[in-house]
C-alpha cells in the first residue's frame, strides 16, 4: 500500500538519484494538463525538501506557462528494474531563467547542456510511495542524444530563434517566460 511522507530519506533520494527517466506534471485552474518525461543528467536533489531540475529546449514550453499562473507541480519516478518503486513529488515550483540569480547560483550543478532553457526549483510538500507492480521490467540502453546534437547545431542565436517561434506561447495561448 502507498505511503506519504513529509520529505525525502536517504533512501528515497538514493533511488531518485539512480532514476534515467522522470516525469513532470502541472496545470493551470483551466486549460491543458502537461505531462512531460525527461531525461539526461537534468535533476539534482538539494535537500529533503527540494529538488532543481534543468529544464532544455523543447517544441513548446508549458511548464514554464503554467509555473507563472500556478506554482503546483507533481514529479514522478518509476523503477524499471529492481524493487517495483513509484515514486511522486508534490510541491510548488518556480522556473527561473539564464539572467537570473537563482540560475547564476545553481547551473554549475549541471554538466553544460545545449538548449538549456530554465532551472525549475520545486518545493517538496507530500511524498507519496506506492507500488510499481504494473511497471514493466525494462533495460536502459542509453540516454538519447538528438535534443542535445540539435541544440549545439543550433548554437546560441539559432536557439533564441526556436525560442521566439516555438516557446513563447503555450497550447493554451498564454505567454511563457521566454517571450519576456
Amino acid at each position: 500500500m502507498g505511503r506519504k511522507l513529509d520529505k525525502l530519506t536517504p533512501a528515497l533520494i538514493d533511488f531518485i538519484k539512480s532514476q534515467k527517466l522522470f516525469f513532470v506534471a502541472t496545470a493551470m485552474e483551466k486549460g491543458t494538463i502537461n505531462l512531460s518525461p525527461k531525461g539526461l543528467d537534468s535533476l539534482r536533489v538539494l535537500d529533503e525538501n527540494r529538488v532543481v531540475w534543468l529544464n532544455l529546449t523543447g517544441s513548446g514550453n508549458e511548464t514554464s506557462t503554467h509555473l507563472l499562473n500556478k506554482d503546483r507541480i507533481t514529479m514522478m519516478f518509476c523503477a524499471f528494474d529492481g524493487d517495483p518503486i513509484i515514486l511522486r513529488l508534490y510541491g510548488s515550483a518556480q522556473a527561473y531563467r539564464s539572467n537570473t540569480e537563482f540560475w547564476k547560483e545553481h547551473i554549475g550543478l549541471f554538466p553544460k547542456i545545449a538548449g538549456s532553457r530554465q532551472l525549475v526549483d520545486v518545493k517538496i510538500d507530500l511524498v507519496q510511495i506506492s507500488c510499481g507492480m504494473g511497471v514493466p521490467i525494462m533495460e536502459h540502453k542509453h540516454q538519447r542524444e538528438s535534443l542535445v546534437d540539435w541544440a549545439e547545431n543550433q548554437g546560441e542565436e539559432g536557439l533564441k530563434k526556436y525560442w521566439a517561434k516555438k516557446n513563447t506561447v503555450s497550447l493554451d495561448g498564454y505567454p511563457t517566460d521566454i517571450s519576456e
